[in-house]
């Protein structure tokens, strides 16, 4: 199979060779142009079809939530149905991962994702991209998911130190070729550079996260040199945010495809910011996508964007054309795998209803990942406490304003027997979903917070402190790093990245005195972007342990007891929530 650069090479000589010919002299130069294929039908045999099914960010959903949505049983039904109807056809499917398999549900992170990389294995996933929280645990943990992997973990932009201390050679493979329909598909793995403040300092301090861009345009000089595919995908887990606006975020999928030069890249399947990416036909806004909707993916440069929202709640399909050297996007669906949707009848009542026909579990990979589900459940449905109403822990809740179960977390930590700080630091990003009103299980606190951390102590002067949190309070709005604040009363001028404090714990303020604060383990050695804290005493509780504690302490939540109260007011910003100012 011709390569498609010189391919386009070949048939833009002939061009120019038949127009050199139309002003010669010579009526023995009859060179003529090619015809164009205008359509795979016209084209023929010389037209390969594929498909392209994708996932993202699942996050130990390996089994099905308490609704029966997704899980990876249904989720193979689902792909060997499509896989079988492809190659029908006389096509073939390729199926890619964009990484953060690790992190979300107990189950999962107490067998460390095992469940998840034993149902991909079966799913028969032919690649995936490392997502930030692969690096969630140590690093023989990852190796020991890598062993188990029957399928590459990509990514280009990541380097580990050799014997001299120097970054020179790649953690992971940078990319794959692969075989699919007759055409030499190459898929390169990119992992979003923000991993260095994301990942847990202690785990990855031995590794480099560089530019996507440059490592991306290196690896695709180095493939065309080598003519060694025909099409080019990248697997990333960098985020998708429309028409580029990334805020605090590393930039993502659509500034790196803008910056390549165009036709270098033809298609992107990405992950890390769990958003269905469907838009406004021509634009370069998102479309107010249900499922069951159709779904328009980006494409920027001459790029396809793809990702499939999270947790396989969905799986991407893109069809594929190629002919003449270039590749033609034929459909594109989200579909969703036994996704409940609001429904409105005639007369206006509102129920909530699958969307789609039910796919049926795959009975055998069900009973596999059975054994897994099983395990430990006695321990996490264990009731620990009652709250009166809903603890906001929803990522696009808890990421853009101060929640009710941002402040008990905050509160847990700061009061705990042996900490008693003034005051309390936690990350959006380290509050993973909402515990809804009744009963809370040991369960719950484990979803909530799955990472491990440890509550660390910290005294430092009240200069020293509005220092640290005028970097800290002034994250923008969205981003994990986010800061919950509890017990301490402020003005944070949002564009001078300057707080004004006025109270800690209701002693006043003083530049002078010295005051506590607590901090998860993660942020204090730097994580989420926030200043390294060098005198942070780590405590030895363990975040998710700490709640426990606090919940079985006192039985009973009320939710109003954990209410914002406007201690913290933002100044120069777009929202009277947090820090919204519009970049460039």
């Amino acid at each position: 199979m011709m390569n498609k650069k010189l391919l386009k090479g070949l048939v833009a000589t002939a061009v120019l060779t038949a127009l050199a010919g139309c002003g010669s002299d010579d009526d023995n130069n009859n060179v003529t142009t090619p015809e164009i294929a205008t359509s795979c039908a016209e084209a023929g045999d010389a037209c390969s079809t594929f498909t392209l099914l994708h996932t993202n960010d699942n996050h130990g959903r390996f089994w099905e939530n308490s609704d029966g949505e997704y899980g990876m049983a249904a989720r193979m039904t689902l792909v060997n149905q499509i896989r079988d109807e492809v190659e029908a056809n006389g096509g073939e499917v390729l199926l890619l991962s964009g990484g953060d398999v690790n992190t979300g549900v107990p189950r999962s992170d107490l067998l460390d994702a095992k469940p998840d990389f034993v149902g991909m294995n079966l799913i028969k996933y032919d690649a995936m991209a490392v997502g930030n929280h692969e690096f969630d645990n140590s690093l023989d943990v990852l190796e020991m998911q890598r062993e188990l992997a029957d399928f590459p973990m990509l990514a280009a932009n990541i380097y580990k130190k050799d014997d001299n201390g120097e970054f020179t050679e790649r953690y992971f493979d940078a990319y794959k070729i692969f075989e699919v329909s007759g055409l030499r598909v190459a898929v390169i793995g990119l992992t979003t550079e923000d991993t260095a403040k994301l990942g847990n300092p202690e785990y990855i301090s031995e590794l480099q996260f560089t530019d996507p861009t440059t490592e991306v345009a290196k690896v695709i000089a180095e493939i065309n040199e080598a003519e060694a595919a025909d099409v080019i995908f990248a697997a990333t887990h960098m985020g998708h945010y429309a028409d580029g606006a990334n805020g605090s975020n590393a930039p993502g999928d659509v500034a790196m495809a803008r910056k390549l030069e165009a036709g270098l890249l033809d298609g992107i399947v990405g992950g890390h910011s769990q958003n269905p990416v469907c838009m406004e036909a021509g634009t370069d806004t998102y479309a107010d996508f249900s499922a069951g909707d159709e779904c328009t993916p980006d494409q920027q440069n001459g790029t396809y964007i793809m990702q499939a929202h999270e947790w396989g709640k969905y799986v991407g399909r893109a069809d594929f054309e190629y002919y003449e050297g270039e590749l033609h996007l034929a459909n594109y669906q989200l579909i969703p795998v036994n996704i409940l949707g609001k429904v409105v009848d005639e007369e206006g009542n509102e129920t909530e209803q699958l969307i789609g026909d039910r796919i049926e579990a795959d009975p055998f990979v069900q009973e596999i990942l059975r054994t897994y589900q099983d395990q430990g459940s006695e321990a996490l449905l264990e009731v620990i406490a009652t709250t009166d109403g809903k603890l906001e822990g929803d990522r696009e809740v808890v990421r853009n304003g101060q929640t009710n179960l941002g402040h008990l977390i905050a509160e847990a930590q700061k009061s705990k027997a042996g900490i008693d700080a003034d005051f309390a630091v936690m990350n959006s990003g380290g509050v993973r979903a909402s515990i809804e009103a009744g009963e809370v299980t040991y369960e719950d606190v484990l979803t909530v917070q799955p990472f491990g951390n440890t509550v660390t102590k910290n005294t430092l002067t009240g200069a020293e402190i509005a220092d640290y949190l005028g970097t800290v309070a002034t994250f923008q709005l969205g981003s994990g790093a986010y800061a919950q604040l509890k017990g301490i009363s402020m003005d944070v001028d949002c564009e001078t990245n300057t707080v004004a404090i006025s109270d800690i714990n209701g002693k006043g303020f003083s530049e002078t005195e010295s005051y506590t604060f607590t901090v998860p383990s993660y942020n204090a050695a730097g994580g989420d972007g926030y200043p390294a804290l060098d005198g942070a005493i780590m405590t030895g509780f363990v975040d998710a342990d700490v709640l426990y504690d606090f919940f079985k302490a006192q039985g009973v939540i009320a939710v109003a007891d954990y209410m914002p109260i406007g201690n913290v007011v933002y100044q120069n910003s777009n929202s009277d929530l947090g820090c919204h100012v519009t970049s460039e």
